[in-house]
């Protein structure tokens, strides 16, 4: 029997990968070289096996017979599909945690959003650095903790999780210029806080709509249909 893989050593490896995933180092629909991997960080097959696995678990991986593993395709109509869900889950498990969330909830927003406004968001290099990926999902996973449905909550952030690479692509390929994403969370942190659930609502959806329109734009500008990948 096969010894399992530590589990450090899978996480390693699951982050590494992923930040190139989100990083644009490994483009939609590219084949992933498990050996490649695997030499690369110095781990067994088994242990990049897992981490992909893992992967393709979020949706950001694609599994084939044929084909193994492959960085998944980045469709018009599956972000729109994805979009649609989240507006309505995401802003009303957002309206839940403005009626039922308690101080220390409130305490939690402003806290996150403080670190996620003082946390650049791009590197030298004009990538997404890490460190505001993690302070972007700490704050929207806060909007909604303070729900009290643990499924509601579970579900909305899983989707939250199948959106990220999109939310990367979207700077990474649509280039948002005009976009202030700063001021947005602003709006979102300060209208939650003020109890305003027809306002904070309407600013979580023209947050999430605002990333779909820009890969959208940029899909329109590629030869093909609308089920091309963003590529």
């Amino acid at each position: 029997m096969a010894t399992p893989a530590k589990p450090t050593r899978v996480h390693e490896v699951y982050d590494r990968i992923r930040g190139s995933l989100l990083g644009g180092e490994l483009p939609p629909g590219s084949k992933l070289k498990l050996n490649d991997f695997a030499a690369r960080y110095e781990v067994s097959l088994s242990v990049v096996r897992e981490a992909v696995t893992r992967l393709a678990g979020e949706g950001l991986v694609e599994a084939s017979p044929q084909r193994g593993f492959a960085v998944a395709q980045l469709t018009v109509s599956d972000l729109q599909d994805l979009t649609r869900t989240r507006v309505l889950i995401e802003t009303l498990a957002l309206a839940e945690s403005i009626k039922h969330g308690d101080l220390a909830w409130e305490g939690s927003v402003l806290a996150t959003h403080h670190t996620l406004a003082r946390t650049p968001m791009l590197t030298a290099e004009g990538h997404v650095d890490p460190a505001f990926t993690l302070a972007h999902r700490a704050f929207h996973h806060t909007l909604l903790a303070g729900c009290g449905i643990a499924r509601l909550e579970g579900i909305a952030t899983g989707l939250r999780d199948c959106a990220e690479l999109y939310q990367h692509w979207s700077q990474e390929l649509a280039g948002d210029t005009g976009r202030d994403v700063a001021a947005e969370h602003k709006l979102i942190a300060e209208l939650t806080v003020a109890r305003d659930e027809a306002g904070a609502t309407q600013a979580l959806r023209d947050h999430i709509e605002r990333t779909t329109a820009a890969l959208v734009r940029y899909a329109e500008g590629l030869d093909g249909t609308d089920e091309r990948a963003l590529a």
